[in-house]
């Protein structure tokens, strides 16, 4: 599982752990089901505490993305999927909604703005 963190961050390292683990989640790459390495060997793998990397599959626990069964360990939570998609949607909204009123305020026509966000698209393949 590729996980980075960043100790130059000022974002705390199981926030990173919990965002790359959302990420990976939302990508495919980690799918419903699928076992996550168990706390010590994370925490191992990325030279952190075990107490940090308990933390972030708490964390991710607590907002429904992953299940942890004792004994066995933790799994990606079906329902972690969707929640993980739809949290997307409302962040790609609020973006959205942000980008149309500065398009309003610059006079930018809905043509200019799709036509913008095209060729940002193609940029990006």
């Amino acid at each position: 599982m590729d996980i980075f963190i960043s100790n130059s961050s000022n974002v705390p390292i199981y926030d990173q752990i919990c965002k790359s683990i959302k990420d990976l989640i939302v990508s495919g790459k980690l799918e419903s089901g699928e076992a996550l390495p168990s706390i010590r060997n994370l925490a191992k793998d990325l030279r952190i505490s075990v107490i940090t990397t308990k933390r972030a599959y708490e964390e991710l626990e607590r907002e429904g993305y992953i299940d942890t069964i004792p004994g066995k360990g933790c799994f990606v939570a079906t329902r972690g999927i969707e929640l993980l998609k739809e949290a997307n949607l409302i962040k790609i909204e609020e973006h959205m909604q942000s980008i149309a009123k500065l398009a309003v305020s610059c006079n930018l026509a809905n043509e200019d703005l799709v036509e913008m966000f095209r060729t940002l698209l193609k940029e990006d393949i």
